[in-house]
């Protein structure tokens, strides 16, 4: 039996929102990817260019550590993960929790959440820093998307793991 496994960036806790309705709809378990260094708000002013976040997004080969790892991702067969569109893609964060693991023969589906930004080039980055996943293509969601459109579109992945 497939295990899934819901992994999050959240800033504002909105995609933390998300992410834990979409654990509890598929029976994953769920994973928080936390800044080694929190961000503050002043850190997340997209409109200041020398905001921590805006450093980040600049740089493609910023990598901002995470405070803890995941010490069994082998487990793991299909992996969601989660996160709010910044400069039209995956914060960068994401790109170091990527880089982190061996997706090998995993299932990834990166999930975003934003106001009305789309999901950008995240799929097409995610696949390669995970050259041996399968990186499926993304989906943005509104903040308060229901548990069952959530459901409705992970069980094209989660309908298999379940038998």
């Amino acid at each position: 039996m497939s295990k899934v496994l819901v992994a999050y960036f959240s800033a504002s806790g909105v995609t933390e929102k998300v992410a834990k309705r979409l654990a509890e709809e598929t029976g994953a378990q769920l994973f928080k990817i936390e800044p080694e260094i929190p961000y503050t708000e002043a850190d997340l002013n997209w409109q200041d260019k020398e905001s921590r976040s805006s450093v980040e997004m600049n740089d493609r080969s910023s990598r901002p550590a995470i405070r803890f790892g995941i010490g069994n991702m082998e487990q793991y067969d299909i992996i969601f993960v989660g996160f709010p569109v910044w400069w039209y893609r995956e914060p960068s964060i994401i790109d170091t929790f990527m880089e982190a693991y061996d997706f090998s023969k995993k299932t990834v589906i990166p999930f975003a959440t934003s106001g009305g930004s789309p999901i950008g080039d995240s799929r097409k980055n995610m696949q390669a820093l995970a050259p041996g996943a399968r990186v499926m293509e993304g989906k943005r969601f509104a903040a308060e998307v229901s548990k069952k459109v959530l459901a409705d579109w992970a069980s094209e992945w989660t309908k298999s793991a379940a038998g």
